[in-house]
């Protein structure tokens, strides 16, 4: 693994935090043309990506210390508020940023009188892709997103990687899923698809609505390789958000198909 990628002069440059940044510059990008395509002004776009880098670090910071407090060591809970667990580049959990940015961008959107709904429609394709582009930098440092170990008879044992030389480094011989690689791939052809289909639908949410099923349903499936304590009913507390994500998410896209499947059939007027 590779935290430190190299360093200019007294600056080090770490991988995570480069794949984070790019993650942001072609977010910023992909969001831009949808802007564009849609008449908005793009300085807009440069304000609301800004929003949600802020609000998904600072989101994904706090959730994580919420959830290290209650299902890790019961420290005080002021124990965490420290300059080097703060402003440390790990203990990112990428729901609670995700919930931050979309109350910041929702506030955003109200003062502005701005369609949220059509602005996450137009958020989506770069918000799983930056998604993937960030995963490559977990994987690179070898942060502790890895999955749960292989055992040196099973079929899948190939794919199996060592982290001994990450920030949360394996046991000296033990080889793991290398879960933010499956991420990445994943996250990849989810862009694509909604890339793809981004001028389909007609009516504002719809879109971003996919999104939630489909990245409910990844989180969901690759959490069940992942050392994350469990919750409920053999579930981590990932893995009760996605699902909230997947039904949330399926239930909207349906009333918003319903809605334009109705909208596509010419009323028939009668008289008597």
């Amino acid at each position: 693994m590779y935290p430190k990628l190299f360093q200019i002069g007294p600056i080090p440059v770490y991988s995570y935090g480069l794949m984070l940044g790019i993650a942001f510059l072609v977010g910023n990008w992909l969001f831009g043309k949808e802007l564009k395509r849609k008449g908005y002004d793009e300085n807009t776009g440069v304000i609301i990506v800004f929003m949600a880098l802020i609000g998904g670090i600072v989101g994904a910071k706090l959730f994580y210390i919420l959830e290290d407090w209650n299902f890790g060591t019961g420290q005080p809970l002021m124990t965490y508020f420290k300059p080097d667990i703060l402003f440390s580049s790990s203990g990112l959990t990428f729901f609670g940023g995700l919930v931050l940015s979309f109350i910041l961008i929702f506030i955003y959107c109200r003062i502005k009188k701005l369609n949220f709904l059509s602005i996450l429609d137009m958020m989506a394709p770069a918000t799983i892709l930056g998604y993937g582009i960030a995963r490559i930098g977990c994987q690179l440092a070898g942060d502790g997103d890895y999955g749960i170990a292989i055992a040196p008879d099973s079929f899948w044992y190939f794919l199996g990687m060592s982290y001994s030389n990450g920030t949360v480094p394996t046991p000296p011989g033990i080889f793991v899923h290398p879960t933010p690689i499956y991420e990445t791939i994943v996250c990849f052809f989810i862009f694509l698809y909604l890339w793809k289909n981004r001028m389909k639908y007609q009516i504002p949410g719809t879109l971003f609505y996919l999104y939630l099923i489909f990245a409910g349903v990844e989180r969901f499936l690759v959490e069940m390789i992942r050392v994350n304590p469990k919750v409920i009913f053999g579930l981590s507390q990932a893995q009760l958000i996605a699902l909230f994500m997947v039904a949330a998410g399926t239930f909207l896209f349906m009333r918003n198909k319903a809605k334009e499947d109705k909208a596509e059939k010419t009323p028939l007027e009668t008289t008597e």
